[in-house]
């Protein structure tokens, strides 16, 4: 399985890996997302989801989209994910992405680490625009996403009601091709998982970023 590993800036001696999800990572990945769930309105849900239907959401994607996981010392502390912003056909250029990454390593760098293996996992598949949504306020993962290189584009007022309030939502946007050509069909992401390609970005994401300061997490 292609995989991304390196010591992070000196942070741990254990090093961290990025690595496609699978179906058994469910209760891993779920235990990060649920204070997110219980705690803040960063997220819309109201209660956290089983490991099981995080298992079936992991499932349900790999298929088209990208999920990746950070590990350390082979417990999962982070993750990000890409998927259809729309099931109408003439979005299947266009993602929404998110990461999360569990409360003791945010300001670590394993979001910016996540987000650009998946970022750079999206343009190589042949997507266009990526776009995430950011609840307010939320200067943290408003400064990861703008250093990484989204424009913020909008605010939706008053769009969720958690936490005994009103809540807004801030979008964010990525272009990750310029090209002015019709289009190619997007690769799958179960074909591109397998290919040279994904192992060498994996590899040049680490590169790049290995010396690279933090950035905050939401």
């Amino acid at each position: 399985m292609p995989l991304w590993s390196g010591t992070v800036d000196g942070m741990s001696k254990l090093d961290l890996v990025i690595r496609p999800a699978q179906d058994d990572d469910g209760a891993a990945i779920a235990a990060v997302y649920a204070p997110y769930v219980r705690d803040t309105p960063v997220s819309f849900e109201m209660e956290p989801p089983s490991a099981v239907e995080m298992a079936n959401r992991i499932i349900g994607t790999l298929s088209t989209h990208p999920w990746l996981v950070a590990e350390r010392g082979g417990e999962i502390v982070g993750y990000t994910y890409a998927g259809k912003h729309s099931q109408r056909a003439a979005y299947r250029w266009t993602v929404d992405v998110t990461v999360y990454v569990r409360g003791s390593e945010r300001r670590t760098g394993v979001g910016r680490r996540l987000y650009q293996a998946l970022l750079e996992t999206l343009r190589q598949q042949g997507f266009r625009s990526a776009f995430a949504e950011i609840v307010l306020p939320n200067p943290g993962s408003a400064r990861l996403h703008e250093a990484i290189g989204f424009q913020h584009i909008g605010v939706h007022k008053d769009i969720g009601h958690k936490l005994d309030r009103w809540q807004d939502i801030g979008y964010w946007r990525l272009g990750l091709s310029n090209s002015t050509a019709a289009p190619s069909e997007p690769i799958p992401f179960d074909a591109f998982r397998h290919t040279v390609a994904f192992s060498k970005l994996l590899g040049m994401v680490f590169a790049a970023t290995a010396t690279a300061s933090t950035v905050p997490m939401e």
